[in-house]
C-alpha cells in the first residue's frame, strides 16, 4: 500500500497549514513572496477565504488541472506529513510540446518533524505520474535552496528565467 494519496476536501485545513509550513521556511523573515506584501510567519488570515476555495478544488472529481498529493502522518490521524501540489497550464504548442500542456508545481512542503523519510519524493513522484496522465510533457517549479537536491534528483534542471510580475 502506498503512503500517497490524492488530497481530499477534509484535507484542505491541513494542505493549507502544509503550505504555510513551506511559505515560512522559504520567506522566513515574512515576506510572502508576493512583491509589496509581508505579514508575519505563520499568519493565518489568508486561511479564511481560501478554504472555501480550496475545498471545492479538492473536490472536482476530475482534479481541474488542479493535483495535490499528501502523506498522511502515521502517528496522527486526519494529520497531514507531506504534500505536494500542482496546476496544468495551457500555452501555444511549440517543439518539443505541441500540445502545449504544461505541469507547474507550486507547493511542495513537508513538517519539519517529519523531514528525512522520503514523504516530499514520494508526493512528487505522484504529482509527476499525474502530470504525465494528464498530457504534459513539460513541468517548472521554482526550488529554495533546501529543496534543489531533490528536484535535481528527480532529472528538474535549472534554467535562465526573464520572469516579471504585475500586481493587479
Amino acid at each position: 500500500m502506498s503512503l500517497v494519496r490524492r488530497a481530499l476536501p477534509e484535507d484542505a485545513a491541513e494542505v493549507l497549514r502544509l503550505r504555510q509550513v513551506m511559505i515560512d521556511s522559504v520567506f522566513p523573515d515574512g515576506a510572502t513572496g508576493v512583491t509589496g506584501a509581508t505579514e508575519a510567519p505563520g499568519a493565518p488570515d489568508w486561511h479564511a477565504e481560501s478554504l472555501p476555495v480550496l475545498r471545492a478544488r479538492l473536490a472536482e472529481a476530475d482534479g481541474g488541472g488542479f493535483g495535490a498529493f499528501v502523506v498522511e502522518r502515521p502517528e496522527r490521524p486526519g494529520a497531514l506529513a507531506a504534500l505536494a501540489v500542482g496546476t496544468l497550464e495551457y500555452r501555444i504548442g511549440r517543439a518539443g510540446n505541441p500540445r502545449g500542456t504544461i505541469g507547474y508545481v507550486f507547493s511542495v512542503a513537508t513538517d519539519p518533524d517529519a523531514r528525512r523519510r522520503g514523504y516530499a519524493r514520494a508526493c512528487m513522484d505522484a504529482l509527476l505520474e499525474w502530470f504525465r496522465a494528464q498530457g504534459a510533457r513539460q513541468i517548472h517549479l521554482t526550488a529554495s535552496a533546501d529543496a534543489a537536491p531533490l528536484y535535481a534528483a528527480l532529472g528538474f534542471k535549472p534554467r535562465p528565467d526573464p520572469l516579471m510580475e504585475l500586481l493587479l
